[in-house]
């Protein structure tokens, strides 16, 4: 992949001369998804991203590439045997991304929700999984006994643990997976740029769209294109306004929260699922280096989709649950990081709770040809890209045909799955594997060059300096948080430890990006500002990372 293919002030240079068979709107996963799907079919392709790649809810999911074993109670079959499709191919186009994941699901023989009677029920199900999706992956669920169970995950309740079920999915980076889709769409010819806003459709209504306007860096111009496609995700209905000049009020926001504590408070070395008492959801308890992040709500949402913050309330349901199943009881001054993501779901009159309403995907095709693709889940972003380009290449006229079903992503070339281990490895070469591929060589290139680099980015995270520097050149980051919650997850592990690191990272990043003394304190202070706005909604004390992870 040259340089140029994923350069900012190259790409904005080509939005504003040239012209594209399909615009794209929304740098999530779906949007960059359907980048690479026009791309890889030779379709004259270009992505705007107003804000970062994966700033929305595409960076704060579960990190989970799963079907979706509740859906099988919901009688979601189609969505569970399309899903487990897709996390085949995703494992298969990106091994250093997507892992194999085992889950633990314990059966309790008093005061819990998994009894023995739905144990049996559950058994049935997971036989279901694995004949839908499981084979495929050559692992198949079993049941363990007590004492295995434990061992899995000490910190149990173990007076009330008769057996457990482990089953297998799978795990990725979200924003990772999506940053390397964005790139693997610009190799392939699309032209990608965030820092980029669409302020007004050139068309719509009754009249064929011939592009948007765009403003980024102060300038704005015009793209010119034949279609565009409406992937913004949450912000959907703000580009059906532009379009039909009335709000459509066509997405019901889900908001879904996660916390990270300390490793060593839970001790699992698999990913573990908990029914929640009195709710019919269950939370996911998941290893990640020297933390476990826990998770998630789904609640609906009605505030501003701009910087949805996770409350006390927010932190306190998770807590309780969790509380429920361990011996030691997790308190605030445990949760040394959160994270909120507003599920896009499509809004149905007769479902009370979001937690009912469906992951499936829909396409809507306006009369001025805007095609918006909403719904959806991580896991299924290749499908949906594929029927989207789909529905562009028929208002094109156009005979395309998919071509990323086995399309590897960079970083893929060469590498080997034995190479990386799941997210809970703390091993060094794990690390730059399991996030850039065959790609960390350049990252080891970089420290043989500087050895400065080979330092820490935040102290008692596995992040190094050199991550920084090749966020900047390679992959397009244009801040602090870029660097700190999406290119590395840092901000998600250590909330108060990035704040504490901000001002070394913006020197770093500040001679790479132009910034004078000035804008560097300006970006600090922004950054830093967050981080406190971030800690002061979940009414959370400032917590730096304990000894054992320093």
């Amino acid at each position: 992949m040259g340089i140029s293919d994923f350069d900012r002030a190259t790409s904005l240079a080509r939005l504003a001369t040239e012209e594209f068979d399909v615009l794209i709107v929304g740098g999530g996963i779906t949007g960059v998804g359907c980048a690479l799907d026009a791309a890889s079919r030779g379709l004259r392709t270009a992505l705007v991203e107003r804000d970062d790649f994966a700033s929305g809810t595409s960076s704060k999911s579960s990190k989970l590439i799963h079907g979706g074993i509740r859906y099988l109670q919901q009688r979601e079959y189609k969505l569970v045997y399309e899903s487990l499709l897709e996390r085949q191919i995703a494992l298969r186009n990106a091994p250093h991304l997507v892992r194999v994941l085992p889950f633990l699901i314990p059966i309790l023989s008093k005061d819990g929700l998994i009894n023995r009677k739905i144990a049996r029920a559950l058994g049935a199900a997971m036989w279901m999984y694995d004949l839908t999706g499981g084979l495929r992956i050559r692992k198949t669920h079993k049941r363990i006994n007590r004492g295995e169970a434990l061992a899995h995950m000490p910190e149990l309740r173990s007076k009330n643990v008769s057996s457990a079920y482990i089953y297998y999915d799978g795990e990725a980076d979200d924003a990772r997976l999506t940053l390397a889709i964005a790139r693997t769409a610009a190799a392939n010819g699309a032209v990608v740029a965030n820092g980029a806003s669409v302020t007004e459709l050139i068309g719509g209504g009754e009249t064929p769209v011939s592009g948007a306007r765009v403003k980024a860096d102060g300038q704005v111009f015009d793209v010119r294109a034949r279609i565009i496609i409406n992937a913004t995700g949450v912000w959907a209905d703000e580009i059906r306004t532009l379009d039909e000049h009335t709000d459509p009020n066509s997405i019901r926001p889900a908001k879904g929260i996660h916390i990270t504590v300390p490793w060593g408070k839970i001790r699992n070395d698999i990913a573990v699922v908990l029914p929640v008492a009195k709710d019919r959801r269950s939370i996911f308890v998941v290893p990640w280096g020297n933390t476990t992040y826990i998770g998630t709500t789904d609640t609906d949402y009605e505030d501003g989709v701009e910087e949805p913050q996770c409350t006390d309330q927010d932190v306190e349901y998770l807590l309780t649950a969790i509380n429920a199943a361990i011996k030691e009881p997790l308190t605030k001054d445990d949760v040394i990081g959160t994270w909120v993501g507003l599920r896009p779901l499509l809004r149905q009159a007769d479902s009370e709770r979001t937690a009912d309403l469906s992951r499936r995907h829909g396409i809507r095709v306006s009369a001025s040809g805007v095609i918006t693709i909403t719904g959806g889940k991580l896991t299924t972003y290749r499908r949906m890209a594929s029927d989207t380009i789909d529905a562009a290449s028929r208002e094109l006229n156009q005979k395309t045909k998919c071509r990323t079903k086995n399309l590897p992503l960079i970083g893929a070339d060469g590498f080997k799955p034995s190479m990386s281990s799941h997210n809970g490895s703390t091993d060094p070469e794990f690390h730059l594997t399991s996030r850039y591929g065959s790609e960390s060589k350049k990252i080891k290139d970089l420290v043989a060059g500087d050895p400065r680099l080979g330092k820490p980015l935040v102290t008692g995270l596995p992040y190094l300096r050199a991550e920084a520097i090749f966020a900047v050149r390679y992959e397009m980051a244009q801040d602090i948080d870029d660097v700190l919650d999406r290119r590395t997850r840092a901000r998600l592990l250590a909330r108060d430890a990035t704040s504490a690191a901000a001002i070394d990272v913006g020197n770093l990043i500040g001679p790479e990006l132009g910034w004078d003394e000035a804008e560097i304190t300006r970006r600090v202070c922004a950054y830093q500002e967050s981080i406190t706005a971030e800690r002061e909604a979940a009414h959370l004390p400032e917590t730096l990372l304990p000894s054992e992870l320093t």
